[in-house]
């Protein structure tokens, strides 16, 4: 594929998702879904190696299938081979999705119904929304949309740039593992270590794209402060440059204890500036709305202008 080709597909992908937002019907991933929940079934023990093989057999068949089509779609014709490549992003990469999710929960505390907004937002995080303030409610939004923005967005259109559909279609479905296995409970500690180790590092380096994104987008030298000083503290390798990246690009305070199963863990504060509120998580949305029309114009510029270089 073309770096013309790649712009014009990655373009399709976005809009397709803009104009359909997740399948309601034969998601790809509830199939997906049953395949890894057979597979858990006939190769799970306490055992990294059993994991392993089982992310292995759930994962690598699909996505070279997909690589495999594309190219002979590609070869067939190249609208066809676009059209499934912009498919394979579509169904990769969850934008309207977010902020189908995120939205309820600006306009129901924006109304002042603080149940509804714990409804909505116990929706998209894991951690106890019945005993959220409505502070905590907007911090949990704000902070799902800012993780989110890199695991179902920027992770999904970068590898899609570097390795096409196949690239994508591998992402998804690692990320789609490590959210099934990727616990550390007693069933998944070692048979999950694969899935959620193989996730942290496909999302390694768009984690950190993610976050420059965000900082280049919005307060650039408090996001990049925040980065600096704030991610380290934060458990997850990837998590924590992306949201103190992102709060600090929004001026917004997040992090901060929270409650999950009935115990209220203590975490690092992230960003600096205001407390958040249903703004917090509009602007949240625009933040990654904003980082996606960029890098969509990124690739584009650099793919004509190769073009033009060529072609000089």
């Amino acid at each position: 594929m073309s770096a013309q080709a790649l712009a014009w597909t990655m373009l399709g992908g976005v809009l397709l998702d803009a104009a359909l937002g997740e399948p309601r019907r034969a998601h790809p991933l509830v199939a997906f879904g049953r395949l890894a929940r057979a597979l858990e079934t006939a190769l799970h023990a306490d055992s990294r190696a059993r994991g392993l093989a089982a992310w292995t057999l759930a994962t690598l068949p699909l996505s070279a299938a997909a690589g495999w089509l594309h190219c002979a779609l590609w070869q067939w014709s190249a609208w066809a081979g676009g059209a499934f490549a912009a498919l394979a992003l579509y169904f990769a990469i969850g934008l309207r999705s977010l902020r189908e999710h995120a939205v309820p929960v600006a306009e129901a505390l924006d109304a002042g119904r603080l149940e509804d907004a714990r409804a909505a937002v116990g929706r998209i995080v894991s951690r106890d929304a019945h005993a959220l303030d409505a502070e905590r409610v907007a911090a949990a939004a704000t902070e799902s949309v800012l993780e989110n923005g890199s695991d179902a967005v920027f992770a999904a259109l970068f590898w899609f740039a570097l390795l096409g559909p196949a690239g994508a279609v591998l992402y998804r479905l690692s990320n789609t593992l490590d959210a099934m296995w990727g616990y550390r409970s007693e069933r998944y500690e070692r048979f999950g270590w694969a899935a959620a180790r193989i996730d942290d590092a496909l999302n390694w380096v768009p984690a950190r794209l993610t976050a420059l994104t965000y900082a280049a987008l919005g307060d650039g030298a408090r996001a990049l402060r925040c980065w600096r000083a704030q991610a380290p503290r934060w458990d997850s390798p990837n998590a924590g440059p992306v949201m103190a990246a992102g709060a600090g690009a929004l001026g917004v305070r997040l992090g901060g204890d929270a409650p999950y199963r009935g115990v209220w863990e203590s975490r690092p504060q992230l960003g600096e500036g205001a407390t958040p509120d249903a703004g917090s998580i509009r602007r949240a949305l625009a933040l990654v709305e904003r980082g996606t029309a960029l890098w969509l114009l990124a690739v584009a510029v650099a793919a004509f202008a190769l073009a033009g270089w060529r072609h000089a």
